[in-house]
């Protein structure tokens, strides 16, 4: 029975596809405060709805807050994150052994607030066995608790920390992803191995789909695009974008040229029109 409800939670967000699937994330200020882009999040929202992706990161309190923002007649996935973590600070506190995550609300809290699925961090890499201990028991945890409710977990996962050189090498990201596979997840948000070579050998060694996160946003929307190809050609079954979509010169344009590059329908059609960041 909570087998099929996951299943019926998780087409909210996938729709019955394997690939293509566009998800923004919108939880940002929950670490790092009111950044460009995030001040005005019910307008933000709207646009996201409007330009038809298929599901919303979203902490709690912004879920909760900005509900209205979010009804329409094609309503997207939501995803809602129950946990924080220090990892996104200060790179001392990591080599210090100061890093710290915490949940900050049950997935049954997250059911009651109208989520399709819920997201944790899962962080490897960082030196210190009695952090890394505790990130496997929550996820475990969580990964319980959403089976027992029907509820879809997709894991974070990423290495970052005095061990890891480059985060990005496919050796750290097969590594964490097939543990978070292992945990229970049903699908994973990750690092983008770099090329497309590389990525489609994580995507083959794991169980459950992959979407690639996007990233900070330090070049132009066409570069953006760009990586969005790639992800796509590398098997992937989408991305979760954040500051490459709400900090777009054109929010709606973007999202509408990311899903084209998505479905590799770019030289097929014309694309949406506005004006690149």
């Amino acid at each position: 029975m909570t087998a099929s409800a996951k299943k019926l939670r998780l087409n909210r967000i996938f729709h019955g596809r394997t690939r293509g699937i566009l998800v923004v994330a919108f939880d940002h200020p929950l670490v790092l405060g009111p950044i460009p882009g995030t001040e005005d999040a019910a307008g933000q929202i709207r646009r996201f709805v409007k330009a038809g992706c298929d599901g919303i990161l979203l902490s709690p309190g912004l879920l909760r807050h900005c509900a209205d923002a979010l009804l329409a007649p094609a309503m997207p996935g939501i995803i809602a994150r129950i946990d924080w973590s220090t990892i996104w600070g200060a790179p001392e506190t990591i080599a210090a052994k100061q890093a710290r995550s915490r949940l900050l609300a049950r997935p049954e809290e997250a059911l009651r607030l109208g989520a399709d699925a819920v997201i944790t961090y899962l962080v490897v890499g960082t030196g210190d066995s009695e952090f890394e201990a505790g990130e496997i028991a929550r996820n475990a945890e969580v990964a319980r608790e959403c089976e027992t409710l029907g509820m879809p977990l997709i894991v974070e996962s990423l290495a970052r920390g005095p061990k890891v050189q480059d985060y990005r090498d496919p050796h750290w990201i097969k590594y964490h992803t097939r543990i978070a596979a292992e945990l229970g997840a049903d699908a994973i948000k990750t690092d983008y191995a770099g090329n497309v070579a590389s990525m489609a050998a994580v995507v083959k060694e794991c169980p459950i789909p992959i979407l690639v996160l996007g990233g900070s946003r330090t070049g132009s929307d066409q570069e953006a695009l760009q990586t969005v190809r790639e992800i796509s050609q590398s098997g992937a079954a989408g991305v979760f974008f954040g500051r490459n979509v709400f900090q777009a010169a054109d929010v709606e344009s973007f999202l509408a040229k990311a899903r084209s590059a998505l479905a590799g329908e770019e030289g097929q059609r014309p694309a949406a029109s506005g004006s690149p960041g």
